[in-house]
């Protein structure tokens, strides 16, 4: 019987070009919990030890912000995106009309 291994995206996002088309496209769903994981994929794929120091927060701050149970504060995400590389930009959305 053969092994399967786990398949991991950071593993695929070895340029910023697939890096910046990734976290484009998780953002536009529109889901802070899919966004969060799009970032600590991105930050795996960079080096979880680099972006640690470039953010200013421990590598084990780090997991812990982006793990699945952390809740990391606005201010963190900010210091986080920074050292990937990345901002957050406002974009005015179209509203929805009536029928």
């Amino acid at each position: 019987m053969e092994k399967l291994t786990r398949f991991d995206a950071a593993e695929y996002l070895d340029t910023d070009e697939l890096q910046t088309l990734y976290l484009d496209e998780v953002a536009k769903e529109n889901d802070p919990a899919a966004l969060i994981k799009a970032i600590d994929t991105v930050a795996r794929a960079k080096g979880m030890s680099k972006t640690a120091k470039e953010a200013g927060i421990s590598r084990e701050g780090l997991y812990k912000a982006l793990s699945p149970n952390g809740n990391p504060s606005f201010a963190t995400v900010c210091k986080i995106l920074n050292a990937i590389g990345y901002t957050l930009v406002p974009t005015r959305i179209a509203k929805k009309t009536e029928a």
